[in-house]
């Protein structure tokens, strides 16, 4: 019987075109010092280095601050910060306020350049928002790597501990505040609501009924505000002022305004 050769042919390989691809950025970032120095947060914690990297804004991010959603409940520089910040383990609610103001303002100058403009009682400002400075804090008064302060207050002499709000702390205002809303539209409390999440022990007592009451009923108004006044002065924060010349040719400090067009430079905003 004869043998038949048999061969086989290797099917061919199929050529697959190469699918164009998109080129990796880097995203440009920016480490922005925290106006604490970090002092206030558990050693351990990533915040405790006194820096967080944040991203510049994309249009992506451009999505976010053109929400309605997030403009009308308030939560449109939230998602926009934690939409910017890179640093692992940083959560924006871990922040204080005055920390917080600092990320912003370097999203701002980062986003959009850093002159402010806007209107202040009909004459136009502009602000160079990369030259503000941080508060000058006496560090003798913070206890690193603990957010827990004491005052005695002046006209009853009572001594309290208390703490610099977080955004966790901030969130709870918020919430119980718009719990009263519901219960009466007409209620104003928030003074005394923050009062009562500020303070963590009056006398040595920590119960937070025992705070409540006292904020509610034995917390004088001349001490209320010995108290606001300490606080400011003890926060860590930026400086957010500008030099407005009066009528007479002098000069004083003035706040500076946050209006509409601070993330919209194009858009135009006065008092």
């Amino acid at each position: 019987m004869e043998n038949k050769k048999v061969t086989t042919t290797k099917p061919e390989a199929k050529v697959v075109p190469q699918q164009p691809t998109t080129p990796k950025h880097k995203f440009p970032t920016e480490t922005v010092e925290l106006p604490s120095k970090g002092r206030l947060y558990p050693k351990d914690h990533p915040l405790a280095s006194g820096k967080v990297e944040i991203k510049y804004m994309t249009a992506k991010e451009e999505d976010i601050i053109t929400n309605t959603n997030y403009i009308n409940n308030g939560t449109v520089i939230d998602k926009l910060l934690e939409a910017l910040i890179i640093t692992p383990g940083v959560q924006l609610d871990d922040l204080i306020m005055g920390d917080k103001n600092a990320l912003l303002m370097s999203a701002r100058v980062l986003g959009y350049g850093k002159d402010y403009e806007f209107k202040y009682y009909g004459e136009n400002v502009t602000v160079d928002l990369s030259i503000l400075k941080h508060k000058e804090i006496d560090w003798d008064l913070i206890t690193e790597g603990v957010n827990e302060f004491t005052f005695t207050l002046p006209h009853t002499d009572t001594p309290v501990t208390f703490q610099i709000m977080t955004g966790h702390t901030e969130k709870k205002v918020d919430a119980e505040l718009k719990g009263l809303t519901k219960i009466n539209k007409r209620a104003s409390a928030e003074m005394s609501t923050r009062l009562k999440h500020m303070l963590l022990s009056v006398n040595g007592d920590s119960d937070r009924s025992a705070i409540r009451e006292f904020v509610d009923n034995y917390f004088l108004a001349r001490d209320a505000r010995a108290f606001r006044e300490y606080v400011k002065k003890i926060s860590p924060d930026v400086n957010m002022v500008f030099d407005w010349e009066g009528y007479d040719g002098s000069f004083e400090e003035r706040e500076i305004p946050i209006k509409s067009n601070f993330f919209f430079p194009d858009a135009g905003a006065g008092v």
